[in-house]
């Protein structure tokens, strides 16, 4: 996937084209028309790092009106290029949701330039559903997952026809979103 240099226009890109464009998440559009998608750069280079970024992105979110910012995506592309560590930080990341207390609150979702549902083969193009330009944890308030789950009429068949929209796209067609 060809992107931008600037990770956070980058981010911008995939989310318009792909996220929202191929309705990947039906949920995203009307946060992002509304511009209450905060995009943050994390400039961390270790885990620990990242850490404090996502622990103070989280205290931000829950200290900020939804009518502002209803959802934050941390890019970081200097730290976890790997998805297998990335994959194991996200039990770290669930954990400082705990000890801040906002369990029920916030949770954490995961986007990740190799991301692999587990079971698959790596070069699965239903992969892609979860593939970002750049590692990016996605904030995200647990009262607006679920008034926009409840408002829509099949959740739980959201994945399996996001990855039938991929496999009918194919991957001439994922490289000409980009």
């Amino acid at each position: 996937m060809t992107m931008p240099d600037d990770p956070i226009e980058a981010t911008r890109r995939w989310v318009e084209r792909a996220v929202i464009g191929l309705n990947l998440c039906p949920f995203a559009k009307a946060v992002q028309a509304r511009g209450q998608v905060r995009y943050v750069l994390s400039e961390a280079t270790t885990p620990e790092a990242l850490l404090e970024d996502l622990g103070r992105e989280l205290l931000h979110l829950r200290d900020t009106p939804p009518e502002e910012v209803d959802t934050t995506l941390i890019v970081h592309p200097g730290v976890l290029g790997d998805f297998l560590d990335y994959n194991d930080f996200l039990e770290a990341a669930d954990a400082l949701v705990a000890e801040l207390d906002l369990e029920g609150v916030l949770q954490v979702a995961s986007f990740h330039p190799d991301y692999r549902f587990a079971d698959s083969h790596p070069d699965d193009i239903g992969n892609h559903t979860n593939r970002s330009p750049h590692p990016t944890l996605h904030l995200l308030r647990e009262d607006s997952v679920a008034r926009a789950v409840a408002a829509y009429p099949d959740p739980s068949a959201i994945t399996d026809r996001n990855i039938q929209t991929l496999r009918t796209l194919g991957r001439d067609g994922w490289q000409k979103l980009f």
